[in-house]
């Protein structure tokens, strides 16, 4: 009986062990998820995903997440059209500033949806997620960022998830940095 016992034991240990970190194929459907999120954001005025969102784990520190958008579909200079007018250049710029609250909101559902998931993340661990902005060499992109990263806690976000907190204190939940 005790012998039965010890194997169990010895058999048991390494899934205990893993239980804590999240496996590459979590990491893969996290990845999946938030590229079809983006792709789906609108039907109408769709962002442009250009290549897929890269997650990897940290041991110790979390699951970080990035991907790399253009807001706005934008035209390209082509011998059909050699230059863009300036107000086509204005019209994208109005169109990208109003469509990065949209963005930043995507993303706190995504980092509040994503942490659900991420079973065997544990709760002190973080939750990072990496918007790189791409701008045509045309474009009046000053003032507008060029990274946006947003990163919780596991357990924080769990806590708004499941209502333990109000949705109200994701602001200051999330930590939110802009580069230019």
């Amino acid at each position: 009986m005790r012998a039965i016992g010890w194997a169990l034991l010895v058999m048991m240990t390494p899934l205990a062990a893993q239980r804590g970190v999240p496996s590459r194929g979590e990491i893969s459907a996290m990845e999946r998820s938030f590229d079809q999120r983006l792709q789906r954001f609108s039907f109408e005025a769709p962002m442009e995903l250009l290549g897929m969102t890269r997650g990897l784990y940290l041991p110790a520190y979390g699951a970080v997440f990035t991907a790399e958008v253009n807001l706005v579909q934008t035209p390209g200079i082509s011998p059909f059209r050699p230059a863009i007018s300036k107000e086509d250049v204005a019209r994208i710029r109005a169109a990208k500033v109003k469509r990065l609250p949209e963005l930043k909101t995507m993303m706190r559902e995504m980092l509040l949806t994503s942490a659900g998931s991420l079973d065997r993340l544990p709760l002190d661990e973080h939750m990072v997620l990496g918007v790189s902005l791409f701008y045509s060499s045309w474009e009046e992109s000053a003032g507008l960022p060029r990274v946006i990263t947003m990163q919780a806690q596991k357990r924080a976000l769990l806590d708004v998830a499941t209502n333990r907190m109000a949705r109200t204190s994701l602001n200051s939940i999330i930590q939110t940095r802009e580069e230019q």
